[in-house]
C-alpha cells in the first residue's frame, strides 16, 4: 500500500513546464539608438508567467505593452507577460515586446543577440534573438 501512495504522489506532481521560444528577432537599429525592441512566440504547455528578461547587450531589458490612449497608441512597461496552458504568447510590432535599452552597441542585421527569460515556473531560458533588418522587417516579402 505504501508504494502505491508514492506513485499516486508522483503523478500529481506537475511535470517542469514546456516552454519553448520561436522567431525571436530584434529589429536593427540606427547608429547611436539607445534602445532596441525585441519579439518572439512564446509556447507553454502548463500557465507560466514571463518574470524578467537580461541580456549581456543591454544594460536593461523591459517588457513592454502597447495601449492605446485615445488615438495614440503609448508604450508601456509592464511587469512580465502571463503564459495561458497550452497557450500561445506573441509579442510583435504594434503590441507587446521587449525593449533593450541603453543598448551596448548598435545591433547590426545578421548578427544574434543572446537573452535568457526567467519564468516564474520553467526557471530561465536562454534564447538567441536575430537581428532582421531596420526597414520593412514586418513585411516578410509581401
Amino acid at each position: 500500500m505504501k508504494h502505491l501512495l508514492v506513485l499516486l504522489a508522483l503523478a500529481a506532481t506537475p511535470a517542469a513546464a514546456q516552454i519553448s521560444v520561436e522567431d525571436a528577432w530584434i529589429r536593427a537599429t540606427p547608429p547611436g539608438a539607445k534602445t532596441a525592441a525585441g519579439y518572439m512566440i512564446i509556447r507553454a504547455d502548463s500557465a507560466d508567467r514571463l518574470l524578467s528578461v537580461t541580456s549581456p547587450a543591454a544594460e536593461r531589458v523591459e517588457t513592454h505593452i502597447t495601449v492605446q490612449d485615445g488615438d495614440v497608441m503609448r508604450m508601456r512597461e509592464a511587469k512580465g507577460y502571463e503564459l495561458p496552458a497550452n497557450g500561445t504568447l506573441q509579442l510583435k510590432p504594434g503590441g507587446g515586446h521587449l525593449m533593450f535599452v541603453n543598448i551596448k552597441a548598435p545591433m547590426k542585421e545578421g548578427t544574434s543577440v543572446p537573452a535568457t527569460l526567467k519564468f516564474q515556473r520553467a526557471g530561465e531560458i536562454k534564447v538567441e534573438f536575430q537581428v532582421r533588418p531596420l526597414a520593412g522587417s514586418e513585411h516578410h516579402g509581401h
